[in-house]
């Protein structure tokens, strides 16, 4: 028997504010689609943005529905949305915002695990990482340099 240690490391930023110029006009985007969510019974708005490497920005955001689980959240709605429109363009940078109506979201937030499964099969597929930026509404920024450190031990299409 052998015991591995996974680590995942992150950059954290204090606000939006310290992030790179490019990076803040992203999600600026990725606030205004999270504006545009459709979140009537969760009261909880995500918004992204993608950044591609052809320099299309794909926007997203969650769409919810009575008949739970039937939405979406807003990084399988942006990416499969890139897919759609751009066919083989790399993803380079995602960032997500989340806020709720019912309260103040002042500690960032994720992608959950579907997300994650989903945005590793991009990852791994155009073999180059993809930066990811989250947030709440306000407050601290994370940075990760892939998404596949979020998804240590992921599934991909190899095992089948």
């Amino acid at each position: 028997m052998k015991k591995i240690d996974v680590v995942a490391s992150a950059t954290v930023y204090d606000d939006v504010s310290e992030l790179p110029s490019d990076v803040q006009m992203l999600m600026n985007k990725a606030v205004e689609a999270r504006k545009q969510a459709y979140a009537p019974y969760s009261k909880f708005q995500v918004g992204v943005a993608l950044l591609l490497e052809n320099n299309q920005i794909v926007l997203g955001n969650n769409q919810e529905n009575a008949a739970y689980p039937s939405g979406m959240c807003a990084e399988r709605v942006a990416i499969w949305k890139a897919s759609s429109d751009y066919p083989g363009v790399k993803v380079k940078q995602l960032v997500i915002t989340a806020s709720s109506i019912n309260s103040v979201v002042d500690r960032p937030v994720g992608p959950c695990g579907a997300c994650r499964q989903t945005l590793s099969e991009y990852e791994i597929n155009q073999k180059e990482p993809i930066e990811i930026y989250f947030m709440g509404a306000v407050g601290k920024v994370v940075k990760s340099e892939s998404l596949l450190s979020l998804l240590p031990f992921s599934f991909d299409s190899s095992y089948l």
